[in-house]
């Protein structure tokens, strides 16, 4: 992604639609530059065209928390993806970060099985021919595109892995981290039991946010990879809980 479309996605997070036009002159480039930067951003999934403008999608679908700190995000799943070897085989809950980073290791690593709660992943890698996807069964949630519910949790547990890759809603220093959907909580903590190392993935702004229910605590985590917007505190809070803390 180039540094247009990344400044395309911030001022469509910041106002949603936008004119082509406009565009042109903010970013002082022609509008057939424009157009070209609109068509691979909406070949990305991140966005959608109308006539005449850019238009980011329901705040309901996960395109849109795509689209959010897009270029923070995929330097964080770059940075996860260099955790991981051909021919692994993996879980990878839902979440932003983690779909980037299923994509990460669709393109780059070789003969990996991913298995994943999310049918957007599914969906987001299905071109790739180095990766087989194990779809985990189970209650469908609209907004996330994910599964959940007993029948996932029952799956789950049909496996053993290396590594788990989560994201977070939120974080309490006193617990350790937060989610806010009690049904992706307990597949989160089946997957958990199921995998020897579970690595969170998170941008710095969910430190700041209190998720509804508890999701793990620090002894729980194995790695936290985040961005450089975390505060110093913050780290040195992390990793004197034993977490081991990588900042891109």
């Amino acid at each position: 992604m180039n540094h247009r479309e990344e400044k395309i996605l911030e001022l469509l997070t910041l106002e949603n639609k936008i004119e082509v036009a406009r565009l042109s002159d903010l970013l002082d480039v022609s509008k057939v530059t424009i157009r070209k930067d609109l068509d691979s951003l909406e070949e990305k999934g991140l966005i959608k065209r109308e006539h005449g403008f850019a238009v980011l999608g329901s705040r309901e679908d996960m395109n849109y928390h795509l689209a959010f700190h897009y270029e923070k995000k995929k330097q964080i799943a770059r940075t996860a993806a260099g955790m991981v070897q051909d021919g692994e085989t993996l879980m990878i809950e839902s979440g932003s970060c983690c779909i980037l980073l299923a994509d990460e290791l669709a393109r780059t690593r070789k003969d990996l099985t991913i298995i994943t709660n999310s049918a957007f992943i599914a969906g987001y890698i299905r071109h790739y021919p180095t990766v087989q996807v194990i779809l985990l069964g189970g209650t469908y949630q609209k907004d996330s595109q994910a599964v959940v519910g007993p029948l996932t949790i029952h799956n789950v547990r049909t496996f053993f892995v290396k590594r788990l890759f989560i994201g977070i809603d939120g974080f309490q220093e006193s617990f350790g981290f937060t989610g806010s959907n009690l049904m992706r909580r307990e597949v989160i903590r089946a997957m958990s039991e199921q995998a020897e190392h579970t690595t969170i993935l998170t941008e710095c702004e969910k430190f700041s946010q209190k998720g509804a229910v508890s999701l793990l605590q620090y002894h729980e985590v194995s790695c936290l990879i985040t961005d450089n917007g975390i505060s110093p505190e913050k780290v040195e809070l992390l990793r004197s809980k034993g977490v081991d803390v990588t900042v891109t």
